[in-house]
C-alpha cells in the first residue's frame, strides 16, 4: 500500500461502536472534552472551585453519587433478571444537582447541554468554534436529531457507520484510504 500512497486504512461499517455504556455521543466525537475544559476555564475565571475533571461523569466531582454517572441503575430482583432503570436521583442526567447551577457564559449547565440534540447544541455552542464545528459535521451526516448523551450502545448500525465517519472528518485525510462497508445504509443522502 505504500506504494499507492496509503499510509492508513479506515473502516467505516456498521458494527456497534462498544458495550460500554459510559461512551455517548459527545463522548465519542471528543465535544465532550472540549466542553469540560470550557466549563473549567470559566469556573476558574469566576472563582468557583471545579475544575475541567470536576465535569467527567466517570470521574468528577460532580457526577451523580446514586448511579456512579451512568445514569441508570440496575435493581436486583430475587429470583428474576435485574431490572435496569433510569436513576431517580439524576434523572438519567449522570450528574448531580450541583452541576445545574454551574452556568457558563452560553446559559446553560453541562447537563442541560447534554441533553439537547445535536442540532439545537449547534445553535445553543456556535460560540464555542470548536465544538460548533464537530456538531456541525454530525449534523452535517444527518445526525442532528441524536442527543449528545445518549449512548453510543442504542445507536444503530447506520447512526454508529455516519458517528464513526463524523470522527475521521475532523482528522488529516491525506494518505488514508475508507472502506465503507454497505456504504449506501444509513448514510445520509447528501
Amino acid at each position: 500500500l505504500d506504494d499507492a500512497g496509503i499510509e492508513r486504512v479506515c473502516l467505516i461499517d456498521a458494527t456497534p461502536i462498544g458495550a460500554n455504556i459510559r461512551s455517548t455521543i459527545a463522548t465519542y466525537s471528543e465535544v465532550m472534552d472540549d466542553l469540560r475544559r470550557s466549563f473549567g476555564r470559566h469556573c476558574s475565571s469566576v472563582g468557583l472551585p471545579y475544575r475541567t475533571g470536576d465535569f467527567s461523569y466517570n470521574t468528577g466531582s460532580l457526577r451523580c453519587p446514586e448511579c456512579d454517572g451512568t445514569g441508570r441503575i440496575s435493581l436486583d430482583v430475587q429470583f428474576l433478571p435485574d431490572v435496569d432503570m433510569v436513576c431517580p436521583e439524576c434523572s438519567g442526567s449522570r450528574y448531580r444537582r450541583e452541576a445545574y447551577g454551574i452556568g457558563h457564559g452560553i446559559g446553560y449547565s453541562l447537563p442541560e447541554i447534554m441533553s439537547m440534540t445535536v442540532e439545537k447544541a449547534c445553535s445553543a455552542l456556535r460560540d464555542l468554534r470548536k465544538v460548533s464545528s464537530r456538531l456541525r459535521t454530525l449534523s452535517d451526516l444527518g445526525l442532528g436529531y441524536l442527543t449528545l448523551g445518549e449512548s453510543t450502545t442504542a445507536l444503530s448500525g447506520g447512526e454508529a457507520q455516519r458517528l464513526k465517519l463524523a470522527s475521521e472528518m475532523g482528522r488529516p485525510q491525506e494518505g488514508t484510504l475508507f472502506v465503507f462497508d454497505e456504504p449506501t445504509i444509513g448514510l445520509h443522502p447528501l
